[in-house]
């Protein structure tokens, strides 16, 4: 373990853009103007989580673009984008088109696996190709390949009154080195690293080994090591941790308590792995700016890492966020030594 953690070099934050059925503009409206309140607040990025047939936000890309036109320095990021539900070429094409609107500050997280509730949805999804449709990290790597600019057909050129070209059109030169893997287990941190991706690791991981104890902090830093191990770039290579943390400085004595009990209520999860998977989900972290610091400094893998993305909860309301934000800006952040932009 390193003797003391790095500075926190970026502060960002991740929103799943909860929405009412009846009034879902008004959900992504909020969406929208909690990433502008990051950046004023300061903030180097703002992450959108991703959801299919919830009420959540389904179209992340779309609601990159809108905040592109509304704000002008913070990065924009998916965290992440599930591939088994998107057309690589496709996708491509869309990331392109938003990173150039919103001057190259798309950060894209993608991740691979079948959709979830396969069996429910791939009559919808792929009602032709279901039981032939690959999973496999093959997806992402065509993506990859597709963003940094390799073709993606023998054909280019002039016919009739059209120019065709036979890359993903537009190009955004700078993309292909903001990709980022969304991984748990340490075969997609190393395949990651391999690949040249940066690393988006959350509060959930894998315990891959047969036997306990099993230590959160420890299986995370495990796959930042491998991942830098396994990338070109070695210790420099972009690693960001995804923990909730929820500060309470300026929180009304109700907001308070309904913190604590929303991470009560989830804690059980976190005392051993859960379901076939095994997945080792993190404590959530609530208290004052100061005692979210204490606690960070002695996890062994945000010791490692000078990049956050704080995951928002799933179910507060707006003028909560805006307090967590504001405490974690100008409280939590300067408290890991972390500075606002200008």
């Amino acid at each position: 373990m390193p003797p003391t953690p790095r500075p926190l070099r970026k502060l960002g934050f991740l929103t799943i853009g909860l929405f009412d059925e009846a009034d879902p503009r008004r959900g992504h409206e909020s969406t929208l103007e909690i990433i502008e309140l990051g950046e004023r607040l300061g903030f180097d990025s703002a992450w959108l989580r991703h959801r299919h047939l919830q009420y959540g936000i389904s179209s992340p890309v779309a609601v990159m673009a809108a905040a592109s036109q509304r704000t002008s320095r913070i990065e924009l990021g998916t965290a992440v984008i599930p591939l088994g539900w998107e057309n690589p070429l496709r996708l491509a094409e869309d990331l392109a088109t938003v990173d150039l609107l919103s001057g190259g500050r798309v950060n894209p997280g993608v991740s691979v696996g079948p959709p979830m509730h396969y069996d429910q949805v791939k009559g919808a999804l792929y009602p032709d190709t279901a039981d032939v449709e690959d999973f496999s990290y093959e997806r992402v790597r065509r993506l990859l390949d597709l963003v940094r600019g390799k073709p993606a057909t023998d054909f280019s050129g002039v016919e009739g009154f059209e120019v065709f070209s036979d890359r993903v059109q537009p190009h955004s030169p700078g993309l292909g080195r903001r990709l980022w893997y969304g991984g748990g287990s340490l075969g997609s941190a190393r395949w990651a690293g391999e690949h040249g991706m940066n690393f988006l690791t959350s509060s959930v991981v894998k315990a891959e080994a047969a036997q306990g104890p099993y230590d959160f902090a420890e299986i995370q830093l495990s796959h930042i090591r491998a991942f830098r191990a396994a990338h070109p770039d070695g210790e420099d290579a972009r690693v960001s941790q995804g923990l909730v943390v929820i500060p309470t400085d300026s929180a009304s004595p109700e907001q308070r308590a309904r913190y604590e009990e929303y991470a009560a209520q989830r804690t059980p999860r976190t005392e051993s792995p859960q379901g076939p998977a095994r997945l080792m989900f993190a404590p959530d972290i609530v208290g004052t700016s100061e005692q979210i610091a204490e606690r960070l400094h002695a996890h062994s893998a945000f010791r490692e890492i000078d990049e956050v993305a704080f995951a928002l909860p799933f179910t507060f309301g707006h003028e909560d966020y805006v307090q967590i934000l504001t405490d974690m800006a100008t409280r939590l952040g300067p408290a890991l030594g972390w500075r606002p932009a200008a």
